[in-house]
């Protein structure tokens, strides 16, 4: 018994020694919300500078086609022969090359629809079960007939779901070219029924309205960031592509109307004589388009059905990609656009069910979207920007994108219509600029072109109407993503492939949060410059989400990387309120059982001297007598300190404070932001006062601030315009105001 108890005793001395040396704090590494970026940003190097600029050893390859194209209106289907010459930049031999073959996604063996969850449907219509169930499935992808090269000997090639393989006889070095000879067709697809960016709308009177995109074998990227981007094609991620020259002739039924990317070599061949005279007269109008093929024209075309044949002929010079439109039904118009010197050309394609709508709004829309992006940007270099009125479309490619907006039959639309036509064109022709032009990669990072894109349609939608009906860009238009269920929400640095709230995620987040930055933390003058020295660093080039982050500092002197980690690493969201408020009054008399702190090196002044002393209201030091504003002559040590100090005409121009204030902020929410305070006071006056995020720097949870004011303070509100994406508002103002139900 005695050797137990002395075990039993032994053991619990031991667990008490244990336990007490556990709770000593242990290590831990830097979670500063203000820690710098170096864990997240790819290191710099000579091909990419710290600056965020590219550096000199940068390069980007090179892709020319040389492209004859063959619409079969009758069976629907493309062919297609192509010349791609590929010029090797980089400083290694390349061992083979890749291609897309974006078309693939549709073809009868894509894998594309088995990795999406299928569920039986409770109800489904006669059509929709007959063409999930029982029809054969619609096979588009691309029939390759061959791969040649220069000499027409064929190359062996391997092809990988969306992904061809050129196996090269030798590496391919640096300066070298290769010319690629590729002969395809595929069928195109009904995107009405089989969906698509591209392919037909069929119309009931028998006429097809095609957009041909991804139409042809394009060649992938190689840069200094990946190697190849050959991340397969699944349909969410778009494209990634290198620049080139294109010479494209597409062979069209005679009645057709086309645009496309690049300049019409042969404008007096496809058009009649008329038509041309009303496209020169266009080229010199400013103020309002000139219709150049009339709707009158476009019904008695759409009638005749041709057998005969008409080629149009398109060069394009530095441009990543191209795009097709094309039927017998599209009225046309255009105007002329004034950027910098140079003169562009704003043009629409429709047909007759886009009208009334299309005629009046589409054309100056472009042409609004070109003046408005140019300004924050740089001078559109293009010679055209097109829109093309396809139903249930909106997708961009150079110089031309499908928007769709139409009118009921009648002619009558809402505003619903109009303004959803208006904000998909912007946002469409504003694609020219990013990703056409500053070329990032959509396959990998959507948010560096729709969510820079999404940000520059909303300043271009105000522009246009400072009443127009936004759905993205404020910051309060992201709180119900941002405070919805973390399940349901990844960081924008992810994959978009992976992303379960799209439009929110790679649209909405990084629009609200480039309109922060803009608005609140740096200033329209920092925010322009710098957005637009990063826009003229990487246009014809390729940028990566560091060159981003790292211009946007270098331009401007901020040290953004507290936003940048917080904002689109994380999930975190912004939640900052209101913890307490204290008014304090100015005695003469030491508090009882007061101690004086001991003063600082920096705060000695404050402590030297006769002392003036700070009392809370409602405090065991308070007095009702206190209860009133200040008045410097009955505070002793402070008016004998102003009167021996200060002349006369010194003592006027001193401040004038008569109430005390102390409030603290908390901060439930993850994401640092600046604190804007709105102060209202008795008399209905108010004033803002603005704190930098950096007060947070110290203490990530609780901060405080003092108010000297002349007028008793009788509202405090946090964030009173709604700028920081603040989730919960109810904890934002003072004196505390019971919130409303959605129901009251």
């Amino acid at each position: 018994m005695k050797k137990s108890a002395y075990f039993i005793v032994s053991f619990l001395l031991i667990t008490l020694t244990t336990s007490a040396q556990e709770v000593k704090a242990q290590g831990h590494t830097d979670t500063n919300k203000f820690r710098q970026m170096y864990d997240l940003l790819a290191t710099p190097n000579m091909y990419r500078t710290a600056s965020g600029a590219p550096g000199p050893e940068y390069y980007q390859q090179q892709a020319d086609y040389k492209m004859d194209v063959e619409l079969d209106d009758k069976n629907t289907k493309l062919y297609g022969v192509e010349t791609i010459t590929y010029t090797n930049n980089a400083k290694e031999s390349l061992d083979y090359l890749w291609i897309q073959l974006d078309q693939n996604i549709a073809a009868k063996n894509s894998k594309t629809p088995l990795i999406e969850n299928a569920k039986i449907d409770p109800s489904i219509s006669a059509a929709g079960f007959s063409r999930k169930y029982l029809e054969e499935k619609f096979d588009g992808g691309f029939n390759i007939d061959y791969v040649k090269d220069a000499k027409g000997i064929a190359i062996p090639y391997t092809i990988n779901q969306t992904m061809m393989r050129i196996n090269l006889a030798k590496p391919l070095a640096h300066g070298e070219k290769i010319a690629l000879t590729i002969k395809w067709n595929y069928n195109i697809n009904n995107y009405m029924i089989d969906g698509g960016r591209s392919g037909y709308e069929h119309f009931k009177d028998g006429n097809n309205l095609y957009i041909l995109a991804q139409f042809y074998p394009r060649m992938a990227v190689y840069n200094d960031v990946e190697g190849w981007q050959n991340m397969q094609f699944w349909g969410s991620g778009e494209f990634a592509l290198p620049f080139g020259n294109f010479e494209v002739n597409i062979t069209v039924p005679a009645d057709h109307i086309m645009e496309a990317t690049g300049v019409l070599q042969n404008r007096n061949e496809v058009f009649t004589p008329l038509q041309v005279q009303r496209y020169t007269q266009a080229e010199n109008s400013f103020d309002k388009p000139v219709v150049i093929v009339t709707q009158s024209e476009a019904e008695a075309t759409e009638k005749g059905f041709s057998d005969k044949k008409k080629t149009w002929k398109f060069k394009a010079e530095n441009v990543r990609d191209f795009g097709i439109s094309t039927s017998r039904k599209f009225i046309l118009d255009a105007m002329a656009v004034k950027l910098g010197g140079k003169t562009v050309m704003a043009i629409s394609l429709y047909p007759k069910e886009g009208n009334p709508l299309w005629e009046q709004y589409s054309t100056r829309a472009v042409a609004h979207t070109l003046k408005s992006y140019s300004s924050y940007t740089f001078d559109f270099p293009y010679p055209k920007a097109v829109s093309v009125n396809a139903q249930d479309q909106g997708m961009e490619y150079p110089m031309i994108c499908w928007n769709f907006g139409r009118p009921d039959a009648d002619g009558t639309y809402s505003d619903r219509v109009k303004y959803g036509m208006l904000g998909v064109i912007i946002h469409e022709v504003g694609h020219n600029f990013f990703p056409m032009i500053v070329n990032s990669d959509e396959r990998q990072w959507t948010w560096m072109d729709e969510g820079l894109n999404t940000f520059m349609e909303y300043l271009a939608e105000i522009s246009w109407e400072p009443t127009f009906p936004v759905d993205r860009g404020p910051a309060r238009m992201i709180v119900p993503y941002m405070s919805g269920d973390q399940k349901n929400i990844e960081p924008i640095m992810t994959n978009s492939e992976s992303i379960k709230q799209f439009g929110n995620n790679a649209y909405g987040k990084p629009a609200a949060g480039l309109n922060i930055l803009r608005e609140t933390i740096m200033g329209h003058e920092l925010f322009d410059y710098a957005f637009k020295t990063y826009t003229n660093r990487w246009k014809f080039k390729h940028p990566t989400p560091e060159d981003f982050f790292r211009t946007m500092e270098d331009a401007s002197a901020l040290d953004l990387d507290w936003f940048f980690r917080g904002w689109f690493y994380t999930t975190d969201f912004t939640d900052i309120g209101i913890k307490e408020v204290k008014q304090y009054y100015v005695s003469d008399v030491v508090p009882a059982g007061f101690k004086a702190p001991v003063p600082s090196r920096r705060n000695r002044l404050k402590a030297t001297g006769p002392q003036v002393f700070m009392v809370e209201n409602g405090s065991a030091d308070y007095k009702p007598e206190m209860d009133k504003p200040l008045n410097i002559k009955e505070i002793k040590p402070l008016n004998e300190f102003i009167t021996a100090n200060f002349k006369p005409e010194e003592i006027e121009k001193l401040k004038t404070p008569k109430y005390f204030y102390q409030v603290a902020f908390n901060k439930p929410g993850g994401l640092v932001m600046p604190i804007i305070v709105e102060i209202t006071f008795e008399d209905g006056t108010f004033e803002t006062h603005t704190f930098p995020a950096q007060i947070w720097r110290l203490n990530d949870y609780e901060v405080s601030r003092t108010f000297a004011t002349e007028k008793a303070i009788k509202k405090i509100v946090v964030d009173p315009k709604l700028e920081t994406a603040d989730i919960d508002t109810t904890n934002n103002t003072w004196p505390k105001t019971e919130v409303k139900s959605k129901f009251e």
